[in-house]
């Protein structure tokens, strides 16, 4: 029997309307997170940004009050060693899936570091004292990192790393440990003491912030609900995309594809693809549409191979050396450039030739974005790509 054929024009097709770009929809923080599984949050404007992008009518204020008063969406780091926002049932999934594989890297990576010459006599009793007093000190509280540090002196060293390179120094531990327990689920971070261009958060115990606590999920469990949903959202995707996007094994990938009712497809790429089986049947086309997606957009990073919607030529200017994506124009389901705030001001820098209509779109986009953003500007933070950085006002 002859697998079903999605092309490249059909996976466009089926993001856009499963992430919520192919209208102006009314859809909640809620909704657009779980549209797109998590929103990436590693800079903290995304969030919003993104939420923008799939609700015009969407403030910041409304994302704020999600994540703060609702706490219908939480910040937790989780596949890749990410940073995202998710609902409450995506979190305890993501939690359940990779938090004890991310808490395990980040516990080998302190302890190889406390054991340097100026570490503690016995690295693996100071974790576990530090963990305990850290708990202890977030039970019911909610504090940043700083006041962690100074209310636990006796814990607060630090150790020295890459000596003799520029960006060496010092390395505070309690951070680390707070790192640490994020990723396990047992604190989380609170309300944020900056505005939401910025991060400065809160820590508090994962059961303080949700008023109970966190939904048990096993790692097999969890990886087949988080692979399900990526589907449904993603696919089709190969299993080299499933594996990059959630930072775990083949093994495990393999695992929850087996437990799971899916199809293989064939790819315009040559790779076999994945949809879950009750969702083969062809979407109905989008209409050419102009999007301005922030920084690590959901979208944008959503699978290892993205010829079907980037061009191999973009990504020197949109994408820095790790991979991470800049802010994006699209047009018809396509990166077709960057864009820029410039002052008051949003300018798109387009990377191939356009029809007018896509140019006309493009900078009706703009106006809009920059009458939103109003006053704010925005950091271009840690992962500004190329564009981004080397892009002049005119």
């Amino acid at each position: 029997m002859t697998r079903p054929r999605i092309d490249d024009a059909q996976r466009r097709a089926r993001f856009q309307r499963r992430h919520l770009l192919e209208s102006s929809t009314g859809a909640s923080p809620v909704q657009i997170a779980d549209a797109v599984v998590g929103l990436h949050a590693t800079t903290a404007s995304s969030v919003h940004l993104a939420a923008w992008a799939r609700n015009h009518d969407i403030a910041a204020s409304d994302v704020d009050a999600a994540l703060y008063d609702e706490r219908s969406v939480v910040k937790q780091l989780a596949m890749r060693r990410t940073l995202f926002v998710m609902s409450r049932p995506v979190l305890a999934d993501a939690v359940g899936a990779v938090g004890s594989r991310v808490a395990a890297s980040e516990r080998t990576n302190m302890l190889r570091d406390l054991r340097r010459d100026d570490g503690p006599a016995d690295p693996e009793a100071w974790l576990e004292r530090a963990r305990t007093a850290v708990l202890d000190l977030l039970d019911g509280t909610e504090l940043v990192s700083g006041q962690v540090r100074k209310a636990l002196p006796g814990l607060d060293i630090s150790i020295m790393r890459d000596v003799g390179k520029s960006y060496g120094g010092a390395s505070p531990m309690l951070p680390r440990v707070l790192n640490h327990l994020a990723a396990a689920g047992d604190v989380v971070r609170g309300h944020n003491r900056a505005g939401w261009t910025a991060s400065k958060p809160g820590w508090t115990s994962m059961t303080s912030w949700l008023g109970g606590p966190l939904a048990e999920v096993t790692p097999d469990d969890g990886h087949r609900d988080l692979v399900e949903r990526w589907l449904r959202s993603f696919g089709p995707g190969s299993e080299a995309d499933i594996v990059w996007w959630l930072g775990s094994t083949k093994t495990a990938v393999r695992r929850a594809l087996s437990a799971l009712d899916v199809t293989e497809v064939d790819l315009d790429s040559g790779d076999t693809g994945y949809l879950m089986s009750d969702d083969v049947d062809p979407v109905e086309p989008v209409a050419p549409r102009a999007l301005l997606l922030p920084g690590l957009d959901p979208t944008t990073m959503g699978w290892r191979g993205r010829d079907f919607y980037l061009d191999p030529g973009h990504v020197r200017h949109l994408f820095d050396s790790n991979g991470n994506g800049g802010q994006t124009a699209w047009w018809d389901g396509r990166i077709v450039g960057g864009w820029v705030q410039e002052g008051d001001s949003v300018r798109v820098q387009p990377l191939e030739d356009l029809p007018v209509a896509a140019v006309k779109a493009l900078d009706a986009r703009a106006a809009d974005l920059a009458d939103w953003l109003g006053d704010v500007r925005l950091s271009q933070g840690a992962f500004a790509s190329p564009m981004m950085r080397d892009v002049r006002p005119r």
